[in-house]
């Protein structure tokens, strides 16, 4: 099986991680804790009021994470330590850090990054107090919580696990495993556990094989402007290959997953780039690449009821 870095493509307009998602299992295994405030005791009062905030890893270096495209092809993904730092730069230079999904599936308000910071040193690090042990290089980060709904009904409860990021990056090369020297022998045992993880929950099986093609006609009308206009024009330093993919599928009738599908809602969030003429930047030529408004909100839909299901 293949192992892919990727990487971040500067000269891509969407380039970066410009979302933080609060996901029930997140890809890297690592679980975000809550931070309470201690009792203290003033003149006239007891306090003992949750501060809403959460710690957690964005961003493991060098931790492979399984990945199948609709083509059924499986492969792993990592990110290296350079790569890691360079996102969590962009992601504040963007202005990103009130940006936050739902299990990637819906935008949601009231969740804030208020702190940032990659590893250095483990044994001295912030993240030791709270017993999360994560590998030198790894992007932390504390949300605060300004959403009571998100807090007392998947937070509190322990619903929601982990973070998850939102993204857009570029393939450096697709390494077999026995070339990665310098972290084969992390990468093989993360391999063997992820598969068996995987493998074992054949529910999840099930469900991630499945695909759909009941998207309207108008969301592959819209692919179709699309890809005639790059055709006449180029692409440019517009979309990625993943976006290229997404016009061609849609244009062609073609079934997709539900994963394809959660990230066809997700694109939600680019919405206010998407009113503009075609050739005027990059927002409204994506837009209409990934179904436009037709597709996107049929994507919402389906989403919510495939996890009704």
């Amino acid at each position: 099986m293949k192992l892919i870095e990727l990487i971040i493509d500067e000269e891509m307009e969407l380039a970066g991680i410009d979302c933080i998602s609060i996901v029930e299992s997140p890809a890297r295994e690592e679980v975000f804790i809550a931070l309470k405030t201690e009792q203290k005791e003033y003149k006239f009062a007891e306090v003992d009021k949750e501060k809403k905030i959460i710690m957690g890893a964005m961003l493991v270096p060098d931790k492979p994470i399984y990945r199948r495209d609709d083509n059924e092809e499986e492969y792993y993904i990592y990110f290296s330590k350079d790569t890691i730092r360079k996102a969590m730069e962009l992601f504040f230079v963007n202005g990103n850090q009130s940006n936050a999904t739902f299990e990637h599936m819906e935008s949601i308000t009231g969740l804030t990054m208020v702190e940032s910071w990659i590893v250095e040193d483990t044994d001295k690090d912030k993240s030791k107090l709270y017993e999360l042990n994560v590998p030198v290089g790894t992007w932390m980060g504390t949300i605060k919580v300004n959403n009571d709904k998100i807090w007392n009904d998947f937070i509190k409860t322990g619903k929601v696990k982990g973070f998850s990021i939102e993204g857009y990056f570029a393939d450096k090369a697709k390494t077999p495993l026995s070339k990665v020297d310098e972290t084969e022998e992390e990468i093989l045992a993360g391999l063997e556990l992820l598969s068996i993880r995987y493998h074992i929950q054949d529910f999840e099986k099930k469900t991630l094989l499945e695909t759909y093609n009941d998207y309207p006609k108008e969301a592959s009308e819209n692919a179709k402007i699309a890809l005639r206009y790059a055709e006449e024009n180029g692409w440019g330093s517009c979309g990625t290959p993943v976006g290229k993919q997404r016009a061609n599928q849609l244009a062609n009738g073609e079934n997709i997953s539900e994963e394809t599908i959660s990230r066809m809602a997700s694109f939600k969030r680019h919405k206010q780039n998407s009113q503009k003429e075609l050739g005027d930047g990059c927002g409204r030529l994506m837009w209409l690449a990934w179904g436009g408004d037709a597709g996107i909100e049929w994507a919402s839909n389906k989403l919510k009821q495939i996890r009704n299901e």
